[in-house]
């Protein structure tokens, strides 16, 4: 509904195709309840199905923190608020002025563009007051990976639950602190899942200087966030299309090469209900993006929100088949 009535994404992707916005029409047309029978016989008359290789899976969530509204004991690091005159670049397309590297800048009163600061001085306060701290969680490690997830649900001190929703990021490039470790360390990838990784953060220390903390800053990619009390609680995170996210139906794509809302088929075998492998073979929607989600065989697969959506997706790291349903017609 969102693709065939043009709604505005959060964060923009290539163009719709003409023929995927008359495809949704087709789809809003027809009579439920459909059955499994009718779902192929539509996804087979409209989509031409395309073979991606070699296909690269991760898992992502929504989490649910503790938090707070004003720094107390236990809660002193902040998640910001976006900062006055951020602007972001379309994909593909970079800003005047500023290296091809970077996807957003802050605009100055003479009207150029600067680069944003990178997390480290992010970090040390650089932007100041044009960047108000929204909420308090625990510690740099918990703020660093809602950055990862893009979202998060925080429970206040009096029993509320606020949502966090992406609002915009510095632009500096991303890097995975997983992967660096594994590189420098020599740690075997199967041994550096997200809960090892945050275990080996917290070890080593996340004060300024301590090697936890400096490893957080080598992904100088930082993101700011809002609030949204609009969505049920049953609903979803927003995703970068802006609609909300479905568990194990929404997948990141990369916003680079694919439209939003691109039906694609997935075929590997993963460890997705329970720590035994199992096919996971399934359409799934792009409805979402991540900057660390790089190339048209790139997907990452929303697991849902809490603790059990965390222990499945963190250790999802798997190659399989990506297929995208191409619209029949959009060339």
């Amino acid at each position: 509904m969102a693709i065939a009535g043009g709604a505005p994404a959060l964060r923009s992707a290539q163009p719709t195709p003409p023929a995927l916005k008359a495809v949704c029409q087709a789809a809003l047309a027809l009579a439920p309840p459909l059955s499994a029978g009718r779902a192929r016989q539509f996804f087979e008359t409209h989509f031409t199905p395309r073979r991606l290789e070699p296909g690269f899976f991760t898992g992502y969530y929504e989490p649910v923190v503790e938090g707070s509204l004003t720094p107390l004991p236990g809660f002193r690091t902040p998640l910001l608020a976006r900062p006055a005159g951020l602007v972001g670049g379309e994909p593909g397309q970079p800003l005047p002025g500023l290296d091809p590297a970077l996807s957003a800048g802050r605009l100055l009163p003479d009207g150029t563009l600067a680069p944003v600061p990178d997390r480290a001085a992010i970090e040390a306060g650089a932007l100041g007051a044009s960047a108000p701290p929204l909420v308090y969680v625990r510690d740099p490690v918990e703020a660093f990976f809602i950055h990862v997830q893009g979202s998060a649900r925080v429970r206040l001190q009096d029993g509320s639950t606020r949502r966090l929703v992406y609002a915009g990021r510095n632009g500096q490039p991303y890097t995975s602190i997983g992967r660096t470790l594994v590189e420098e360390l020599g740690i075997p990838p199967a041994d550096m899942d997200m809960a090892q990784l945050k275990d080996w953060i917290r070890a080593h220390g996340q004060g300024p200087g301590e090697a936890g903390s400096l490893l957080m800053q080598r992904n100088r990619s930082y993101i700011f966030f809002g609030f949204d009390d609009t969505l049920p609680p049953s609903a979803g995170p927003i995703g970068g299309a802006g609609i909300s996210l479905s568990a194990l139906r929404s997948l990141a794509i990369d916003r680079s090469v694919w439209p939003y809302g691109l039906p694609f088929f997935l075929d590997v075998t993963l460890p997705w209900r329970s720590v035994a492998l199992e096919p996971f073979q399934r359409v799934m929607i792009g409805q979402d993006t991540g900057t660390a989600i790089v190339g048209p065989a790139r997907g990452d697969i929303f697991f849902g929100t809490g603790a059990g959506a965390a222990r499945l997706a963190g250790p999802i790291r798997h190659n399989g088949t990506l297929f995208v349903l191409w619209p029949k017609g959009a060339g």
